[in-house]
Formats: structure tokens, sequence, C-alpha cells
């Protein structure tokens, strides 16, 4: 029995967020000298995925409707608003957006890169971080 109780243990984990990315992230925004227990960690962690599967079955099950087999982030997007999050659907619209300027940017500049040695390299945030900040 105890092989059985590892087993769904084992399955159950696999559809949650790794523990160590939820603490990191939890950390981010607490004060740096703040404390998290390890069931506060492990609360956020079954939460936050629970939510990501609704979110993603509702933008799956639009795709599904739609005959595609790809959830894209508008779709996500969409899901967000149906579903009442209309405040992350409108942060998560603008992220989208400059996410997709940004990996505009870098395909241009990878083409600039590749069709002339001579061009000047220009970062397009290379090493520099990146900022989303959706205010």
């Amino acid at each position: 029995m105890a092989q059985n109780d590892e087993g769904s243990n084992s399955k159950e984990q696999d559809h949650l967020l790794p523990i160590a990315n939820v603490g990191r992230i939890m950390k981010q925004i607490l004060p740096p000298n703040a404390k998290i227990s390890k069931e506060a960690k492990e609360t956020v962690q079954e939460c936050v995925s629970e939510f990501i599967g609704f979110v993603t079955g509702e933008a799956s099950e639009k795709c599904r409707k739609e005959r595609r087999k790809t959830v894209n982030g508008d779709d996500v997007c969409w899901a967000l608003g149906t579903l009442g999050f209309d405040d992350y659907g409108g942060a998560m619209k603008r992220f989208l957006h400059r996410y997709r300027e940004n990996e505009g940017e870098k395909v241009n500049q990878e083409r600039v890169d590749n069709n002339s040695g001579e061009l000047e390299e220009r970062p397009i945030g290379g090493s520099q971080p990146r900022n989303y900040n959706l205010d």
C-alpha cells in the first residue's frame, strides 16, 4: 500500500509547479527578512497550479471549439477575461504585446547579424535585464 500512496503522490506532484520556483517568487514579493513556512509554500503551490490549470482549460476549450491545436497567449488573455479576471487579462495583454515587440526586435537583429559581418552589432537587451513593467 505504501507504493500506491507514493505513486499517487508522485502523480499529484507532476501537476504542481516546482516548490522551489513558488518559493523564489514568494520571496521576491516579501521583505528581505521575511520567512516563509513550508506549509505556506505548499498552499500557494497548490493554488497557483490549480489556477493555471483552470485558465489553461478554458483557453484549451476555446481552441478545441475553433478546431485549433495550439493555445497561444491571446487565448490565455481571453480565458482570463471570460473567467472574470479582467484585471489580470489586461495586464497579460500588455505583457504579451511587449514580449512580442521584444521578440520581433531580437529576430530582426539576428537577421542583420547573419546577413552582413560588416554591420555593427547592437545589443537588443542581451545581458541587460528586461523590464516588463505592466503599469
